[in-house]
């Protein structure tokens, strides 16, 4: 079967999934906490940390509300320029906290100056912000926000939600002072969906300690607890971590440098393919994604039409995301897909455009 360029869930190599066909341990067993342990000290190469990485049974969103539960007590800055950055603003809401919302055109990037003028007006406990918006196909200058936080509000908890680029991109948390960063497991990972990784460093787990009324499912200090017995607190997707250790040794064979290599280069080719057919881009340029490109349907394509033509071909691509449903149309290039998938998606869509007399 021909791939996925969608945004996730992404198509997962056959022997990652044949990985999660072992039999079931026990969750408590020694073979099991030996996986577990594996899985969790390789996972921390993605992040570029030395500190700990929680891996839960939830998608992203999950460690979205575990970060406002964990710590904030009440102020929230959220930072919002894409559906993603608006649901983790709506999850601090409906958790109770006092959130200010930093809102921005949505393709245009969260930039440092915007966040220090916020930050100088009050104080915030977390800022909340997405590294790279599905929605809009931009990644945000999170090592620049992140310098800007550090200077204007050296308390203020930095968490960053790398859903959709942990794993196709570089991002270094602890050179860059990033107190939380959270994925999941169905997009650059490759994975199937059901996991969720969290790392969270020194300052940040000793802020939770200090937070009231956590909750329990998502509550660091209790995940911290069973991380060092090489468990959890409650019954883990033993079939996902078992997919999680035999992915990971497939991403550090392919050298995580190489790996980011090979999602830029797809990102410029589906940029520059979608240049020469006469699009434009939605997101501002110098700040678009690596993993997903958003591009403007100028010439009105029916993109459930298109896709029923890709699908005859294994292929399909993704419409706009909420208010931009046909308006923009996505192109994904992360995970295991290579640069020839690309060019043969680019030709069947060629063919698509040449029958509508577009090409």
């Amino acid at each position: 079967m021909a791939p996925m360029f969608v945004p996730g869930p992404v198509d997962v190599a056959e022997d990652v999934l044949q990985a999660q066909a072992r039999p079931i341990l026990p969750h408590r067993s020694p073979e099991f906490e030996e996986i577990f342990h594996r899985a969790e000290k390789k996972a921390r190469k993605l992040f570029l940390t030395e500190h700990r990485v929680f891996i839960t049974a939830s998608s992203g969103t999950g460690l979205q509300e575990a970060a406002v539960r964990n710590l904030a007590r009440s102020k929230v800055l959220a930072c919002i320029n894409g559906a993603f950055g608006k649901r983790w603003a709506e999850v601090a809401e409906t958790n109770g906290k006092d959130v200010t919302r930093l809102e921005v055109e949505w393709g245009k990037p969260i930039t440092a100056e915007v966040v220090a003028d916020a930050l100088k007006k009050d104080h915030y406990e977390i800022i909340t912000i997405v590294h790279n918006e599905t929605s809009v196909g931009l990644e945000n200058p999170i090592q620049e926000v992140a310098a800007a936080v550090h200077e204007v509000s050296p308390d203020t908890l930095i968490c960053v939600d790398a859903v959709s680029s942990l794993g196709g991109v570089k991002i270094e948390m602890d050179a860059w002072g990033l107190d939380m960063v959270l994925t999941s497991s169905q997009k650059a990972l490759a994975l199937p969906p059901g996991l969720a990784l969290g790392a969270v460093n020194e300052r940040a787990m000793e802020r939770a300690k200090e937070v009231p009324n956590r909750g329990w499912y998502f509550d660091f200090v209790r995940l911290e607890k069973h991380r060092l017995k090489d468990s959890t607190p409650a019954t883990p997707a033993v079939s996902l971590v078992y997919a999680l250790d035999y992915q990971l040794d497939r991403i550090l064979a392919e050298g995580l440098e190489a790996r980011f290599a090979r999602h830029l280069a797809m990102a410029k080719r589906t940029r520059e393919w979608a240049i020469e057919r006469g699009f434009q881009l939605f997101a501002a340029e110098g700040y678009r994604s690596k993993t997903v490109t958003a591009i403007k349907n100028e010439h009105g394509i029916d993109v459930n039409e298109l896709n029923a033509f890709l699908l005859k071909r294994d292929m399909r691509i993704a419409n706009g995301y909420g208010p931009l449903k046909g308006k923009t149309f996505r192109i994904a290039h992360m995970g295991e897909l290579q640069m020839s998938d690309m060019e043969n998606l680019f030709a069947a869509f060629d063919e698509f455009l040449r029958g509508k007399g577009m090409l």
